[in-house]
This record gives C-alpha cells, structure tokens and sequence, in this order.
C-alpha cells in the first residue's frame, strides 16, 4: 500500500483490525527471548505486542502484570515530542495524523475491556513525570514503595 492507502484513505477501525501486532503476532519471539532469562532475574517487559489475552496465561500472579493505557492527550504528545514522521509522508498530515490516534484510541479501548475481562491491572496515563510513573509501576508489580493501589492509580492521573 502507499502511504495514503495505510493511513488516509483507510479507517481507524480498519488500521486497527488489520495492523497485525495488535493482533499477537510476533509474541512468541518474545516469549522465546524470555525463556533463557535465568529464574531469578526480574526481567520488565514492555510493548503493544503484550496483549492482555495472551500475557495472562503467563503470569503467576495478576499483579505482576500492569497495563499502562495513554490518554488521547498523552499520546498526542509523546508523538509530537518525538516528531511525526508517517503523516508527512503522505497527500494529508492532518487526516494521517488523526487517524493515527484514533487507532491508537482505539487499541487503548480494546486493552481496557480485554483486562477488565481478565482481571488484569492497568494504569491510566495522563501527564506524569518518568519517576512517579516508574515509582508507581513498581508498586504495583510489588518492586517496592507502599500505598494502595487505588492511590497508585490517582498519583499518575492528571500530574504534570
């Protein structure tokens, strides 16, 4: 496909079902990697591969996984402050763009209810600084720190 084709011309919720790491491809390449970690390494992984679905089977405990689920706004910026180098790529940034975070918005969606349905922790990502959020990400993996868990979640929602 051209670039317009990918990201102008189709909808979010065609990006979405057709882009296939969303979808688990390539999991196992992952899994793969983590089997030669010895057992008592704490290894964090991170990624839109980990899909909720196919982590939970995995996980000895719920806790020790957490899905971290972006803001619109915060997505928006992570892209603007890394540069946007697909929607210049095409005959419409702005369209491009706008799909582009739709999709996202979207994918976010579906993780939510997926852990929901599982049982699985996410954390809500809004404007936070690295260290609060590596702080309360290890709280809630049990790295460290105290606090609840519902106070976890509301000291990364809306800080700056």
């Amino acid at each position: 496909m051209s670039m317009n084709e990918r990201w102008v011309d189709r909808s979010p919720e065609t990006m979405l079902d057709t882009f296939h790491w969303f979808r688990g491809e390539g999991f196992r390449f992952i899994v793969d990697d983590l089997l030669h970690w010895s057992d008592d390494t704490g290894v964090i992984v991170e990624g839109f591969r980990l899909l909720p679905q196919l982590v939970a089977p995995l996980l000895t405990e719920r806790r020790r996984g957490v899905w971290l689920l972006p803001s619109p706004g915060f997505r928006r910026a992570a892209f603007d402050k890394r540069g946007w180098e697909i929607p210049g790529k095409t005959g419409d940034p702005d369209r491009a763009a706008r799909n582009l975070l739709e999709r996202d918005r979207l994918f976010t969606e579906r993780l939510r209810e997926e852990n929901a349905r599982l049982g699985l922790p996410v954390l809500d990502v809004d404007t936070v600084s690295e260290h609060d959020l590596t702080e309360t990400v290890g709280r809630m993996l049990g790295l460290g720190g105290s606090g609840s868990e519902d106070e976890e979640r509301r000291g990364c929602e809306g800080e700056g």
